[in-house]
């Protein structure tokens, strides 16, 4: 089969200057000033030049309907990838050979103007992406629907946040009838619904043989649309595989069994294995006097997915509820028995707070390796077993 994309050896470099006069750290405003003009009088006021390669010599091909999901750290060079393919900013050097027509979502709201309205920005937007007004007349309305603005229709964009911006653009986008379609990190600003949409509609485009290219930190939007993965780090490729191949690999970088939370609720946690269990530690500080400290988890596979959580009010005993209420700060953890998990990369939720209102959430905080926990013979799904592992609770008040 023809490929529609092919990227060889592609390269983007940019120069960083650096200010070689004198360091002005730690100075007030008039020293900063005056350290200025007599640099430029002195001819000292010089600026040394570095390369700095966003991308180095990448290369890949797509056919019709591959669905490619890029990942990488931030800086890893996924959005100069997906400029450089809409041809917004041009390569240092290397190849783009592209067929059929292009649909790109970048950043939000481009080739919107500000004083007009939502009814106007249609149809420019829909001009500058590509569409005649016969074609935007006779989507209009299907335009309209799918973003959920037309309250505000008649409302100038400037007025709108960027979530009704996000909407707008990608409901003009996504009804360009394009070969390919280029999607940044955009989606992120919508709200969970909309996201939702938004990658349902996405797959449809997949599914009608369009190629897709996905950036995104949700790695599970990523695992659902794509079949591809491209993994960069530093601008070069680390990895370029089915995508389930590729998140793996992505994760497996990130790993870490470790956290601290400076100013927060818990101060610090560890994930450890011990043989057939696993052991979650933590700090905490207490909010409010006479309270339980309710620590919770979730345990998610490497697309961010939920296989099984717990809580300490759910699995405590009465008898410590008085020692619990005394203490202010102290150490917590909890044994998991058995989770029975496969090998593999696994994240981890937390949340804390006093039984009534949880006042510290985050999501995957801590990526942790799980290895011989259970044999291949005795499991051929990611999980098995009791999802609902027996907790010991231990403390240290």
């Amino acid at each position: 089969m023809d490929s529609v994309i092919d990227v060889e050896q592609l390269s983007k470099r940019y120069i960083i200057g650096h200010n070689m006069a004198h360091n002005d750290s730690g100075d007030g405003l008039k020293e900063v000033i005056t350290k200025r003009v007599r640099n430029i009088f002195s001819g000292t006021n010089k600026t040394a030049k570095e390369d700095f390669w966003a991308l180095d010599d990448v290369s890949f091909s797509l056919e019709n309907g591959d669905r490619l999901g890029i990942v990488g750290r931030n800086g890893a060079g996924k959005s100069t990838l997906l400029k450089l393919i809409s041809r917004i900013t041009e390569p240092t050097s290397g190849k783009i050979r592209i067929k059929g027509k292009v649909t790109s979502l970048l950043e939000i709201g481009t080739g919107f103007h500000p004083e007009l309205s939502g009814r106007e920005n249609i149809y420019l937007n829909g001009a500058v992406l590509g569409m005649n007004r016969a074609e935007i007349k006779k989507k209009f309305d299907s335009i309209v629907d799918f973003s959920e603005i037309e309250q505000f229709l008649d409302t100038p964009v400037k007025r709108y946040s960027s979530g009704m911006y996000v909407k707008l653009a990608f409901a003009v986008a996504s009804h360009l009838e394009s070969e390919i379609m280029i999607v940044d990190e955009v989606l992120a600003v919508g709200d969970a619904q909309f996201q939702k949409k938004c990658l349902g509609k996405l797959e449809d485009v997949g599914k009608s043989g369009r190629t897709i290219l996905f950036v995104s930190h949700n790695i599970s939007a990523v695992a659902n649309l794509c079949n591809k993965g491209l993994y960069l780090n530093k601008g070069k490729t680390e990895g370029i595989d089915s995508v389930s191949s590729v998140i793996e690999q992505y994760m497996g970088n990130m790993s870490k069994n470790e956290a601290v939370f400076e100013g927060k609720a818990i101060t610090w946690a560890k994930m450890s294995q011990l043989n057939d269990s696993l052991l979650l530690e933590t700090e905490f500080i207490k909010k409010s006097d006479n309270s339980i400290p309710n620590l919770g988890f979730v345990i998610n596979d490497y697309q961010g997915q939920p296989i099984f959580g717990s809580n300490l009010i759910v699995d405590l005993q009465e008898n410590n509820e008085d020692e619990l209420r005394r203490t202010v700060t102290g150490r917590m953890a909890v044994q998991i028995e058995q989770p029975k998990l496969v090998d593999g990369m696994y994240g981890l939720s937390l949340s804390f707070g006093d039984g009534t209102e949880d006042y510290f959430q985050e999501k995957d905080c801590i990526r942790f390796e799980v290895a011989g926990m259970v044999k291949k013979t005795q499991i051929s799904r990611k999980i098995g077993g009791d999802i609902s592992p027996l907790c010991h609770w231990m403390f240290q008040l």
